[in-house]
């Protein structure tokens, strides 16, 4: 029996009639119980949501309802004919949630611990080598009108029996008259699922978006809730808990024992859990019901009650032939929590209340508390042992180039039911609104802010480029951009123009792309650039572009070269979970600071270069997505590495030196359920041959060379080494590790929320061949370099302080030319 169901007309399934009913299931406080269960006469059953409420179709043949929850005396109500709503009111027993031993053991945990023994023989994943079904989803972000204070009038101001004025606002009235014709947002979509080789495949055949021609595709990638329910990791929402059946969820969960009921025809236990630890946010909890023969999850609701409150239903199928529960619906639903901030989901705001002071007056109730989200996804012609062959497995999920472009007809063949009314005219009205309201376009311009772009016409203005400051150029003003789809899909042009307050000099670069292939996102480019660049500084050809409101770093530094020349360039993903550059490049070399290269007897003050680069970065954990515009990666993990190989051209447009580069990059990343995070980083490189300072490694050193540590104050580098002094250390080979844990943010005041994170930084490195580098004085780094500190974020509006010791080989004599005081800055420029 599908849950959660929002029908407003009677219907026939069956032979058998049917009719609906609905009510709301309580304490003794009117307080509603989540999760309660509700048994036919005839051993049908369902539960109650988030808000205690329940609508169950039964056949007419039904005389009564047995209501049972955890902790609650059962009551069993005579059902009367034309009557279809219930409001049930439960008496709590006397007796606690706790373990109840029997015979040395609760008999809960006892089946919960064969539920974990026997997961490989009951997980589809495990059990099944193939398998494919599709599924149907509908999400609505809504509200229900009936919730909302119906006297609400536009221009009301009228007199109570106090002959009191009360002016009313009209928003409510206005909100409740919107959702009583429509939803506030509506999105469906048919997805083909095939597993194959372990992996699981998602191929989205239709979508359609209310006020939308062209789908939000990260909507679609966006994970609600986990597909499987065996999953270490249950997820809720973009939130990882620990699964109730995982091998080590019995030191993390209690659980009770809490009835025996009839799942598609066979006995299941009815089984409570709930974390063990009581904190203000209770964490993970729920019910499972555990087929008694072979205790594979034959039905599972997964409940977080906190800021959101929010759960996620898993029903499931039995298969005689392969003896397994194989998933068939799911519904997740988000109502409001407890919270005093604003939530915004897909694009629409919630408000809701807080955990605070006692004295603290609540905020008056407003309609937008009554919006919730619901996601039902049905699941229908289930194959096993197919042997059908999976196209691009290592694609998460493939978005055909026609699934928004499906007809009527092929969303009829889908939908379990017709549409009705309210979600006909939320299609017919968000279209219109979106293109009244121009809403596509302000979303894309919002997406590509984001990312460091302003579009204007057919022309994505650079961000970036627009003004910046070095101890070199001073202030560098510019402008540029690259053009967009309105000029074409298949076509770009891009460039900038700089000048340089401090040193006068105009800076430039020129360029356009042609697009090979779509869908392995290749471009051939080709570009003209005469520009400088930090000397020695480690640059990935393909590190995704950071655009940062404020850029410190580069604040500090003044030894700078400049390059003029021309690159060539293809850049693709066609080679599965990577994405890869393959450059030829001739530029003129000329250092803007005092320095020679000693090459065979001959000093050179400038130089040219003929190089081909090779760049590959390798996520072997990440999932992808495949669109019709394009390979994305739809969700980052870790790790992933980076690798680049540089080999000069002997003998080609003139090239000086003979050398090679060889970079490599790890980086690895773990969110723990409690919030904290973890973070490895481990950088290498190697020069070999003839190579000029300007192009070796000076390892991002980060502090002023100043008197005091107050004068030394500046903003903090990404990855950077604080106490490390500009163009203290060059090497023309090093390794670099840093490690970073980050603890969840501490409330000081309402509004300061700052996080903790510890830092640990430390180098290696040796300079081959010193005689050729004439000029500048520096150290290397054969006795390491170590640094430690202490970083304390966002403690007032993005802006928090940091403080760093160095220790080690290369301690300097003076205590506090070792310590650097910093101050950070992060923006979350998530939507």
């Amino acid at each position: 029996m599908k849950l959660f169901c929002f029908l407003t007309l009677f219907f026939t399934l069956t032979l058998q009639a049917q009719i609906q009913i609905n009510g709301i299931v309580t304490d003794s406080n009117n307080k509603p119980l989540p999760f309660a269960t509700i048994t036919t006469s005839e051993n049908n059953n369902t539960i109650t949501d988030v808000d205690g409420k329940f609508i169950f179709k039964i056949s007419t043949s039904a005389n009564s309802l047995t209501v049972s929850y955890v902790g609650f005396q059962k009551k069993t109500i005579a059902l009367i004919k034309n009557k279809t709503f219930y409001a049930v009111s439960l008496i709590q027993q006397t007796d606690d949630l706790k373990e109840v031993i029997v015979s040395n053991e609760n008999p809960a945990l006892t089946i919960i611990r064969k539920v974990i023994a026997s997961k490989w023989q009951n997980d589809p994943q495990k059990k099944l080598n193939n398998f494919e079904y599709k599924t149907y989803n509908k999400l609505i972000v809504t509200a229900n009108p009936d919730s909302i204070d119906g006297r609400i009038d536009s221009s009301a101001s009228y007199k109570d029996l106090d002959k009191k004025t009360i002016n009313v606002d009209s928003s409510d009235y206005k909100f409740k008259e919107i959702v009583s014709k429509q939803h506030l947002f509506q999105t469906e979509k048919v997805s083909q699922y095939q597993f194959t080789n372990k992996k699981l495949k998602e191929t989205v055949l239709g979508t359609k978006m209310a006020g939308f021609k062209q789908p939000i595709y990260e909507v679609l990638a966006f994970n609600l809730q986990s597909i499987s329910i065996y999953d270490p990791k249950y997820e809720l929402f973009e939130t990882k808990y620990e699964n109730p059946i995982s091998n080590s969820a019995t030191s993390t969960y209690i659980y009770k024992l809490l009835d025996t009921v009839s799942i598609k025809g066979r006995d299941a236990y009815m089984i409570y859990f709930k974390n063990k630890l009581k904190r203000r946010s209770s964490g993970l909890e729920g019910v499972l019901y555990i087929d008694k023969e072979n205790f594979a999850v034959a039905k599972a609701v997964m409940r977080i009650k906190g800021v959101l409150d929010i759960s996620g239903i898993h029903e499931f199928e039995y298969i005689p032939k392969e003896k397994i529960w194989f998933q068939s619906n799911t519904t997740f639903k988000i109502v409001k929590g407890k919270n005093d901030d604003d939530i915004r989901i897909l694009g629409g705001t919630i408000q809701f209340d807080g955990d605070v002071e006692e004295n603290f007056e609540p905020r008056k109730k407003v309609a937008s508390d009554f919006t919730y989200l619901i996601s039902e996804s049905n699941s229908f012609d289930i194959r096993v042992n197919t042997k059908n062959p999976v196209k691009d497995p290592s694609l998460y999920i493939e978005i055909k180039d026609d699934a928004a472009k499906k007809p009527e007809s092929f969303w009829e063949a889908y939908r379990k039911e017709n549409l009705d009314l309210k979600s006909q005219k939320t299609y017919q009205l968000l279209d219109s609104i979106s293109v009244s309201n121009r809403i596509e376009k302000r979303l894309g311009i919002g997406r590509k802010i984001i990312n460091g772009f302003y579009p204007i016409g057919p022309i994505d203005l650079d961000l970036k480029k627009i003004i910046s400051y070095n101890n070199y150029e001073g202030f560098r003003l510019g402008l540029g951009g690259i053009t967009n789809d309105r000029l074409s899909k298949n076509f770009r042009i891009e460039g900038y123009t700089a000048y340089g307050t401090k040193d006068g000099a105009f800076k430039y670069s020129l360029g356009a792309g042609v697009l090979l292939d779509k869908y392995t996102n290749t471009w051939f480019n080709g570009y003209y650039t005469d520009d400088v660049r930090e000397i020695a500084s480690t640059v990935f050809a393909v590190d995704k572009r950071v655009f940062k409101i404020y850029d410190p770093r580069p604040i500090n530094i003044s030894t700078f070269y400049e390059y003029t020349g021309w690159r060539g360039n293809i850049q693709s993903k066609i080679i599965p979970k990577t994405e890869a550059v393959l450059e030829f490049s001739r530029n003129y070399i000329e250092p803007k600071f005092d320095y020679l290269f000693n090459y065979n007897g001959k000093l050179y003050s400038s130089y040219v270069m003929t190089t081909a680069m090779l760049s590959i970065v390798w996520a072997p954990f990440s999932d992808f997505m495949q669109t019709p515009t394009g390979r994305n990666e739809s969700e980052k993990r870790f790790p992933r590495f980076t690798f680049q190989y540089t080999q000069s051209l002997p003998n080609v447009f003139d090239n000086d030196f003979t050398f090679s580069k060889i970079d490599f990059k790890a980086e690895y990343e773990k969110k723990y359920l409690n919030r904290q995070k973890t973070s490895l980083l481990f950088q290498a490189g190697l020069a070999m041959g003839d190579v000029p300072i300007t192009h070796l490694y000076n390892t991002s050193p980060n502090n002023l060379t100043k008197e005091t540590v107050i004068q030394r104050i500046t903003f903090s580098g990404r990855n950077a080494f604080e106490t490390m002094f500009f163009n203290e250390f060059f090497s023309s080979q090093y390794l670099m590790f840093q490690i970073k844990h980050g603890f969840d943010r501490i409330t000081i005041l309402k509004k300061v929320r700052p996080s903790l994170v510890i830092v640990s930084r430390m180098a290696w490195g040796n300079m081959e061949n010193p005689e050729q580098h004439v000029g500048p004085s520096y150290k290397t780094l054969e006795r390491g370099f170590y640094e430690s500190g202490l970083e304390l974020n966002k403690i007032y509006k993005g802006f928090g302080l940091a403080g760093f010791y160095r220790y080690g080989p290369n301690q300097l004599l003076k205590f506090e030319d070792n310590i650097a005081v910093k101050i950070s800055y992060v923006l979350d420029l998530g939507l």
